[in-house]
């Protein structure tokens, strides 16, 4: 008796560490184990500058400096985006274009943008509210379709794509293009109705490193329309075709 009561104790024994090693050993699905963490680190704030153009354009008319960047800052899902684009030259600032935008994915490849843009240059100035697309179209292409709305019944439109074709690991080939559409005629920016403004280049830029590359390239800008009636009568070129030198960098 006293020998069936020794086994039956070592045997309730056995059982409850058993039990005890397999509770501990299978994870608590809620509770982010083995490392206290959620498996998806989709919370996580991230910042991301980058200057795409950052040139100068030289043959065709007056030299200028070009710049065009972005930044982000925020989660997977929810971003808060700067962009700035705009020219130098002859001490006046031109094309100065400034967006403030929420960030929002709403397929794989493609995010939704709202917020608001202001023209900030040497001429009078211009708010905007914005909404616009951007993402990736299919064979990589870098595509973005912004509308603008402003008071008086002024509508804006601005198309941009770009395409990097890898010709080494190192060496890239970027053509670019950007068209601004407006509703109406708004003299005091210059601008006239419809298509007013076509900015291209194709760029040969080679990577020192991902974030920083120096490149080569040409440039084409045409005005149309009154646009184009405006810059002549200020004096200043139509259609310029240049030689661009510059650097792309991000961090």
């Amino acid at each position: 008796m006293r020998l069936r009561a020794i086994g039956i104790a070592i045997t309730t024994l056995l059982a409850g560490t058993t039990g005890a090693l397999a509770a501990e050993a299978v994870p608590d699905p809620n509770s982010g184990m083995p490392y206290g963490f959620s498996p998806v680190g989709d919370d996580a704030v991230y910042f991301h500058p980058i200057m795409n153009q950052m040139e100068g354009r030289f043959g065709d008319g007056a030299s200028e400096f070009r710049w065009d960047g972005e930044a982000w800052v925020g989660t997977d899902f929810n971003k808060l985006w700067l962009k700035s684009e705009g020219s130098l030259h002859g001490g006046a600032v031109a094309g100065g274009q400034h967006e403030v935008l929420y960030d929002r994915p709403v397929t794989t490849y493609f995010d939704l943008q709202a917020g608001l843009r202001a023209d900030l240059d040497s001429l009078p100035e211009r708010t905007w509210a914005a909404f616009g697309i951007q993402g990736l179209a299919p064979y990589s292409f870098e595509v973005s379709a912004t509308a603008y709305a402003s008071d008086g019944g002024h509508y804006a439109a601005k198309l941009g794509g770009l395409y990097d074709l890898l010709i080494t690991q190192r060496l890239i080939l970027q053509p670019q293009i950007e068209l601004n559409f407006y509703s109406k005629a708004d003299p005091v920016r210059e601008v006239g109705q419809g298509l007013s403004h076509l900015d291209s280049g194709l760029r040969l830029r080679y990577e020192l490193s991902r974030k920083f590359a120096p490149y080569v390239g040409v440039t084409y800008e045409s005005k149309f329309g009154r646009t184009a009636d405006f810059a002549s009568n200020g004096g200043g070129p139509v259609n310029q075709l240049r030689f661009a030198l510059g650097l792309r960098a991000w961090f």
